[in-house]
């Protein structure tokens, strides 16, 4: 027998702006639904690019004011990247796992394995290449904040997810990955449960946070789309928990 049909809709936000280190993105989220006479209805999932989290934390790194240590250097001849980046992205890093030329691929801090830490210089203004945008301190925390302004501006529940881009293991191209989350359920074990045929579902565990932040990232892009925000509405993820529990790698 059939389930009932489901859908899933998505928006993104037109007019957001360049966003600085202290800026409200909670304000400026709100100022962009009005501008396109939206809203954020209960079981809204609003999922926002890790850059302007990012920018908005101030975790910008002058490259100037870095000295770049002795592992640094060897990486940076590994590589032939500046040796003052790769301090920076080891300072982010528990381990290097694999490189090649341009690239580390690394244990970030927080348990991810991304390449470079995470650091980035793209869709940065001013620095003149000389500054580095870092992953956010804490991309729980950062959701939790952001759910909280929104809800009190919305009521709820609402969710929020903290996305970025990564790589995989033997796969070509990058997907959405969840850093961090608020209000919305990560990770659905389905272990016991029956398929179709009866059978008891044995090891499956659903990373309900990554697959909502590949889906809106396909609409966030990934240049110079400027659509750093995306509204998925229709899902039933809902978690009354503080935060979904994504750093750390789970």
């Amino acid at each position: 027998m059939a389930g009932p049909v489901r859908s899933l809709h998505a928006f993104t936000l037109a007019g957001l702006p360049e966003v600085h280190p202290g800026d409200d993105l909670a304000g400026h989220i709100v100022a962009a639904l009005e501008c396109g006479d939206e809203r954020l209805a209960p079981g809204d999932v609003v999922v926002v690019a890790q850059k302007i989290v990012s920018k908005a934390e101030g975790r910008y790194v002058e490259l100037a004011d870095v000295e770049p240590g002795d592992e640094a250097k060897v990486w940076a001849e590994k590589t032939g990247k500046d040796p003052r980046l790769v301090q920076a992205i080891l300072s982010e890093s528990n381990s290097v796992l694999r490189w090649r030329p341009n690239l580390l691929v690394v244990e970030h801090v927080r348990g991810w394995v991304m390449a470079n830490a995470g650091a980035d210089q793209s869709n940065i203004i001013g620095g003149d290449g000389e500054r580095v945008l870092l992953l956010p301190v804490d991309p729980d925390a950062s959701a939790a904040r952001l759910r909280a302004a929104l809800e009190a501006r919305y009521g709820g529940p609402l969710g929020v997810v903290v996305a970025d881009s990564v790589g995989r293991a033997w796969r070509v191209g990058t997907v959405g990955l969840a850093l961090g989350a608020a209000g919305v359920r990560t990770v659905a074990d389905i272990r016991g449960q029956l398929d179709r045929q009866g059978r008891e579902l044995k090891v499956s565990i659903v990373g309900i946070g990554d697959e909502i932040a590949a889906a809106a990232n396909l609409l966030i892009g990934e240049a110079a789309e400027g659509t750093p925000v995306a509204v998925l509405r229709g899902l039933d993820v809902m978690d009354p928990r503080p935060t979904g529990g994504q750093s750390g790698g789970q």
